[in-house]
């Protein structure tokens, strides 16, 4: 899902009013899983999955299947609070939602979630995902108070959050991330035909790929640096903190922004 600049914002002063530490008590767990979930996703569909508070992290299945387990974390909260919901959506139903919901009147569909009072409130109750993915099967993972990590993926991958770091990578791809606040890291293996994107405001972004790439840059940052290992073409007066230039043939727009750290491109060996 591609969260709006203003949703993103608005996301992460509600979540970080909901998600205050309470030093003086350790957070609880679940001695086994909350919630799992096994199953196939059909041919060209997706595995989606929502949360709000909590990091979710992606690994390589080994069962051909995709595995989904979930476990919620408190302190003084009522994990009672929080539910799973499952379901098929997108064109033919061919995509699989996961979604952790926290209280009765919340839903959530490809779009985000929707709730009539509490909006994205969530106490201090989390939600820490573990999903294992079978080859080819593309993931769009997302959260507002936590940090993503995909490994293992051999298909695209698409990621968001906004408090936290997001570091994916696919040995196919395209791979598209963004955040607010944290680093970002994305490797990829292939690079589709779709433009392709990274983001934060306070992090660096780091974006590995082939050596062989054919696109139209726009790098940019304000207190941090542009780096590339790639030869590029750049047409008119260089500015060291906003860069459009051209690699190969150009083609796809790739584009990179931060605010408060770096922008890298790496080539792949």
């Amino acid at each position: 899902m591609r969260l709006s600049r203003v949703n993103l914002l608005a996301a992460t002063a509600l979540a970080a009013a909901a998600a205050l530490p309470i030093a003086s008590r350790p957070a609880l767990a679940q001695a086994s899983p909350d919630f799992t979930w096994s199953g196939q996703i059909a041919p060209q569909g997706w595995l989606r999955i929502k949360n709000l508070n909590g990091p979710i992290r992606v690994e390589e299945s080994t069962s051909g299947k995709v595995e989904v387990t979930a476990t919620k974390r408190w302190r003084r909260g009522d994990p009672k609070d929080v539910r799973f919901e499952v379901k098929k959506v997108g064109p033919g139903q061919n995509d699989v939602l996961i979604c952790a919901l926290w209280y009765e009147e919340s839903s959530c569909d490809e779009r985000g979630y929707h709730s009539e009072s509490h909006g994205h409130n969530t106490g201090d109750v989390s939600v820490d995902f573990v999903v294992r993915l079978p080859k080819g099967t593309p993931v769009d993972v997302s959260t507002v108070n936590g940090s993503l990590g995909v490994s293992g993926a051999t298909a695209e991958v698409r990621a968001s959050t906004v408090n936290g770091g997001i570091e994916a990578t696919s040995s196919g791809g395209p791979v598209i991330a963004s955040t607010v606040n944290g680093d970002v890291t994305a490797r990829m293996g292939a690079l589709g035909s779709e433009d392709l994107r990274f983001e934060t405001v306070n992090g660096s972004v780091t974006v590995e790929m082939p050596a062989a790439l054919d696109a139209d840059l726009d790098l940019s940052t304000v207190n941090g640096r542009l780096t590339s290992d790639y030869p590029m073409t750049v047409e008119g007066r260089i500015n060291p903190r906003h860069l459009t230039a051209t690699i190969g043939k150009g083609g796809r727009r790739l584009k990179v922004s931060t605010v408060n750290g770096s922008v890298r491109l790496v080539k792949r060996g």
